[in-house]
This record gives structure tokens, C-alpha cells and sequence, in this order.
């Protein structure tokens, strides 16, 4: 039997220079821009409906995850990021910024982008949410 190890392929390292180059922030920030800064029909944990979730315009993304995957022929990168409101300071000493979300980003290997999925505290202070 062969033992295949890939911890030292190429493609690791080809990866890894790729992703620390990207400005993955930049990514969660045009998507914003391009979305008005609102997520329509959102259903939250409890199976609530919103029709509309207006989000803060001053978030900042923290880089959580990020991924590669393989369906098939197609190949696509994956970003998961913590949602933060720099206007929402939970400790004045500390400077802490309170997380109010996650938003997962899709992109093909062109980077195009695919798809997203948001998880929100909608009763976070910052966050507009509007039911039905």
C-alpha cells in the first residue's frame, strides 16, 4: 500500500501564500456594499421570518475559516467570518467589539462568488430588523 502525505506538497504552500495574500475584509466589504448593507428574507434559529435586516455600515469582518472544496469538477474557497460593530464598544478599557453574526462567503476558483449564508443576532442594538 502507498502512503500518501500531502502536508508537504506544493499545493499546500501555493494555498497558503495565496490566501495570505488575498484581503479577504475586502471581500466581506464589497459584498456589503453590493447588498446596501441589507440581507432579505431571513428565517433567524427560532424560525422567524424577516423580510428585511438592515446591518450597521460599520462593520468589520474577522477572518474565521477559510476553506477549499471539491464537488465533482468544480473547485470553490470558502470564508467564514465573525460580523463586528466597531460603533458597539462593550468595554471602553478593553476595546472589545461585540460579535453580532457570521457570514459565510462562496467563491469559485475564478473567485466569482457563489453563494453566502448569514447567521444574525437580530436583536442585536445595531441591527435593523423588519418582520412581515
Amino acid at each position: 500500500m502507498t502512503k500518501l502525505e500531502l502536508k508537504n506538497h506544493q499545493v499546500w504552500h501555493n494555498l497558503t501564500e495565496i490566501l495570505k495574500n488575498l484581503d479577504a475584509n475586502a471581500l466581506v466589504q464589497e459584498h456589503l456594499k453590493l447588498c446596501d448593507y441589507k440581507v432579505c428574507g431571513y428565517w433567524d434559529e427560532e424560525d422567524e421570518y424577516y423580510e428585511e435586516i438592515i446591518l450597521p455600515h460599520t462593520i468589520v469582518a474577522s477572518l474565521v475559516s477559510s476553506s477549499i472544496g471539491v464537488t465533482g469538477t468544480k473547485r470553490f474557497l470558502k470564508f467564514q467570518f465573525s460580523l463586528l460593530d466597531s460603533s458597539h464598544v462593550v468595554d471602553s478599557q478593553l476595546g472589545n467589539i461585540d460579535s453580532f453574526g457570521t457570514l459565510v462567503l462562496v467563491y469559485d476558483e475564478n473567485l466569482e462568488f457563489v453563494d453566502e449564508n448569514w447567521v444574525l443576532d437580530v436583536n442585536f442594538p445595531t441591527v435593523q430588523a423588519k418582520r412581515t
